[in-house]
């Protein structure tokens, strides 16, 4: 399914009240926030051998792109909040 059938009411309520851009980033951040979620509950599970309490490698490493990501988005709607 599309995101934009799938996310469709999301998409119409963020639009309105933010315009097309921002109400579409917005909708990304909260895509972005669900994923993080989820692999941090993943984290929880598959903790690293060498450092107590950490999640392993590959799970910093996803949850630091998707931090990232969401800085980035972030900007832009900043950015974006400054033209208007």
């Amino acid at each position: 399914m599309p995101v934009f059938d799938e996310k469709q009411e999301e998409l119409e309520r963020y639009e309105t009240m933010m315009g097309v851009p921002r109400g579409r980033l917005a909708v990304t951040m909260d895509v972005i926030t669900d994923a993080m979620a989820l692999v941090g509950q993943h984290g929880v599970y598959c903790q690293s051998q060498r450092w107590a309490g950490k999640p392993v490698m590959d799970i910093q490493i996803v949850m630091k792109q998707l931090t990232d990501a969401k800085e980035l988005i972030q900007s832009v709607m900043a950015e974006l909040g400054k033209a208007a």
